[in-house]
């Protein structure tokens, strides 16, 4: 693997995000047909999925970026706590939150008639901040990692145009409802702004971006996401 392979995969990230909510959709789709009034089981079972098709990797990220930002120390200290395997007690409480915000968002969008829908566009509007989180502004924040390999490897203009194909797709999927139309678009653009607002605090504190600012950044995203979508659907 190359930058020039490392920077397509980073535009690509929303497809993958289509292929984990879609086996989620399904998974989803298959608990209500069993047992229709078990709207949390349904939405927990979507939850564990689309950890479990990440390998867990994007919440390991969140509790590294959380631990080392919970430290207040310096930053060769963050980037080291960051590579360490322990989890601290900031990266607990980072995953239990961001799960149970998944999980409580996601049965309210299932309550409402909107599950699939929902988890669809979550899960593809989440991955969409792997693009904006590489953009040629974003250095990485160490000379070894996964960072080196993507971060600054896509052009501004080229995630404008991936998010424009997302929103246009978020879009897609809710029309012809004016509220769930307005709640879409909001989760998308939600997503951008949590890619710029988290690759912003990484560059304070850490110089740059590392492998565990992505995973962070895509699970920060995705209940902003499902929770904007409760909301409005």
């Amino acid at each position: 693997m190359d930058r020039v392979v490392g920077g397509r995969a980073m535009v690509l990230a929303p497809v993958v995000g289509v292929v984990i909510g879609g086996v989620a959709a399904g998974v989803i789709a298959v608990a209500q047909l069993v047992k229709p009034e078990a709207d949390l089981l349904a939405a927990v079972l979507g939850v564990l999925v689309i950890a479990g098709l990440s390998g867990g990797l994007h919440l390991d990220g969140l509790a590294d970026f959380s631990d080392a930002l919970g430290s207040r120390r310096d930053r060769e200290t963050m980037l080291r706590i960051m590579k360490q395997s322990d989890i601290g007690p900031f990266g607990v409480v980072a995953i239990v939150g961001v799960l149970l915000l998944d999980v409580a968002a996601l049965t309210a969008c299932i309550q409402s008639g909107f599950g699939w829908q929902a988890v669809l566009i979550a899960t593809t509007a989440s991955r969409l901040t792997l693009p904006w989180s590489c953009r040629t502004s974003v250095p990485a924040a160490r000379p070894d990692g996964l960072g080196t390999f993507v971060a600054g490897t896509v052009r501004p203009l080229t995630a404008g145009v991936a998010a424009a194909v997302v929103l246009a797709a978020a879009l897609a999927v809710t029309w012809p409802s004016p509220n769930r139309l307005a709640g879409s678009a909001a989760a998308v653009l939600l997503a951008v702004a949590t890619s710029l607002a988290t690759t912003r605090r990484a560059r304070t504190a850490l110089g740059g971006t590392t492998g565990d600012v992505l995973g962070a950044t895509i699970e920060l995203a995705l209940p902003l996401a499902l929770l904007t979508l409760a909301l409005t659907v």
